[in-house]
């Protein structure tokens, strides 16, 4: 059975950083894109960043900067560090793994960045 179960969600004042991290079924992990997206209150739930098997990274525009994924295959382990944080990136954070048609969801961890 897959499992992706994130964690590193919390209350963060604006500016401040956080990581996140998603710990994946060893059967997957070293084959499947991961990523991370996130849904804030009353909107989609949209992409923030993925990682390829082989390392390559896609970040969504209102991240590139400020947000970094990368992944330990040695782990079975994909992180999101999200630093100088605004209010607009207070959202439930999603773990993704996707290999073509096939998409493992985690559970969702909550970032919430108010002072």
């Amino acid at each position: 059975q897959v499992q992706l179960v994130e964690s590193g969600g919390g209350l963060v004042q604006p500016g401040g950083s956080l990581t996140l991290s998603c710990a994946a079924s060893p059967a997957i992990f070293n084959s499947y894109t991961m990523g991370w997206y996130r849904q804030a209150v009353g909107k989609r739930r949209e992409l923030v960043a993925t990682i390829t098997s082989g390392g390559g990274t896609n970040y969504e525009g209102a991240v590139t900067g400020r947000f970094t994924i990368s992944r330990d295959n040695a782990k079975n382990t994909v992180y999101l560090q999200m630093n100088s944080l605004k209010s607009e990136d207070t959202a439930v954070y999603y773990c993704l793994a996707s290999l073509g048609t096939v998409d493992y969801w985690g559970q969702g961890t909550q970032v919430t960045v108010s002072s």
